[in-house]
């Protein structure tokens, strides 16, 4: 695995999780936040921690945040600390910029200014969650956009032991499997037609929102 630099802006609990997960995967991190208990508390857990204003283009550029791979933006409550921070890096020309959000309309101001990604944390958990009480055998929910998901869902008991063929879910319910774990964890990745669903089966399906959650009922 070739190691990335990644700088974490803003150490909220987000921010927090993101920096040491990445941190744990054998990544370097370099966290910033201008709160020097927040820094305090994760500096065993990344590389580097630095109290800095991360909307001083001078403070950031004595960091050398231009070397980074990906530059996370991830400032929760002050909106326009976050967009100040965006632009900033933007305009030192960072690499990869994934933008955290509060709001669409948030979104879409750090989305003109320049970030390549933007990330809706909040919104995404409350739909994953959302599905996951409605519909009991949907394990996880991956929104890709307002129309399409991929989701993960417990194969029901009516296809146990008969094969993608004779289910044929692309015509009955407009939807793709990508890919089928076993019971025992084995992945199988493009299955075939002949592939027979087991019992105890994860389905990895994408498809159009409405069309998943005919499947899942």
């Amino acid at each position: 695995m070739k190691v990335k630099q990644f700088a974490v802006i803003g150490i909220g609990r987000f921010g927090a999780s993101v920096a040491t997960t990445l941190y744990d995967m054998g990544h370097d991190v370099l966290v910033i936040d201008t709160s020097e208990s927040k820094i305090e508390a994760i500096i065993d857990r990344v590389t580097h921690g630095v109290v800095a204003d991360s909307t001083s283009e001078t403070a950031l550029r004595s960091l050398g945040i231009t070397n980074f791979d990906v530059v996370i933006v991830s400032i929760g409550q002050d909106i326009q600390a976050s967009i100040l921070t965006t632009l900033v890096i933007k305009e030192m020309d960072v690499k990869y910029i994934v933008a955290k959000a509060r709001t669409s309309l948030h979104g879409k101001v750090l989305q003109k200014i320049g970030a390549d990604r933007i990330i809706y944390p909040e919104r995404d958990m409350g739909i994953r969650v959302a599905n996951n009480l409605v519909a009991t055998n949907v394990i996880d929910f991956i929104e890709l956009s307002p129309d399409y998901s991929i989701v993960e869902i417990i194969a029901p008991g009516d296809m146990v032991d008969k094969s993608l063929r004779e289910l044929d879910l692309r015509a009955k319910y407009g939807v793709n499997v990508l890919a089928i774990r076993g019971a025992d964890k084995k992945i199988n990745v493009s299955p075939a037609a002949h592939d027979h669903i087991k019992e105890g089966d994860l389905l990895i399906v994408v498809g159009e929102n409405e069309k998943i959650q005919n499947l899942s009922r």
